[in-house]
């Protein structure tokens, strides 16, 4: 795919939606940090069910160690690997406090220090909190950018760095937002809305549909 079609698609994605935004609900960084933490291998709609009563409580990381882990649970079993992300939590809240004064990290080598925070998340933190303008790739990314053509690779990590590379500046920092939210409305998974795409023209997949 060449500069210009990539640029006409992000173009007329930041058309349809000129202020993207994660769907996870969060209202300071630490919450975001949480939320993303907790929705590795599940869904925004249950992590946001789940953490609407616990944000309620939990504003910081004091106010999570606070809690306690055997509280964390009670908030967050609804949600896949609840024990594993419950733990690493309270590892995290430990390390916030005990390093950081309880603030949240805006950079990637102290965001991926902390447990259970990878590359992914980190990514989202830093987009989404910070402003940086970093490019988290998830399952729906690594599938709409080898899908349409946008930036093909056969690992997330390698998506990450070809998109980095492509994807024109003036795109850059909501980049993450539109192609997360375009593979999970538009271009899902089994069978791709193509009928109702705005990029489908744009798009190289060979195997559109009506729909």
């Amino acid at each position: 795919m060449n500069k210009l079609k990539r640029t006409e698609i992000f173009t007329r994605l930041r058309h349809d939606n000129p202020h993207p935004a994660t769907e996870l609900e969060y209202t300071n960084p630490y919450q975001l940090l949480v939320a993303v933490t907790l929705s590795a291998q599940a869904t925004d709609v249950g992590v946001n069910k789940a953490t609407r009563a616990l944000f309620q409580k939990v504003r910081t990381p004091q106010a999570l160690l606070k809690l306690g882990e055997t509280g964390l649970k009670e908030y967050i079993k609804t949600i896949g690997l609840f024990n594993t992300k419950a733990r690493n939590l309270i590892a995290a809240a430990r390390i916030l406090v005990r390093e950081h004064n309880g603030e949240v990290p805006a950079t990637r080598e102290a965001l991926e220090a902390l447990p259970g925070v990878g590359r992914k998340t980190a990514n989202v933190v830093l987009n989404t909190a910070f402003g940086q303008p970093t490019i988290a790739v998830d399952t729906h990314i690594f599938r709409v950018s080898n899908r349409t053509g946008i930036a093909p690779g056969k690992n997330v990590n390698e998506v990450e760095r070809r998109l980095e590379r492509c994807v024109p500046e003036a795109f850059r920092q909501d980049a993450h937002h539109w192609l997360i939210l375009h593979g999970r409305y538009t271009c899902v998974a089994r069978t791709p809305r193509c009928g109702s795409c705005t990029i489908e023209d744009l798009c190289e997949y060979r195997h559109k549909t009506e729909l």
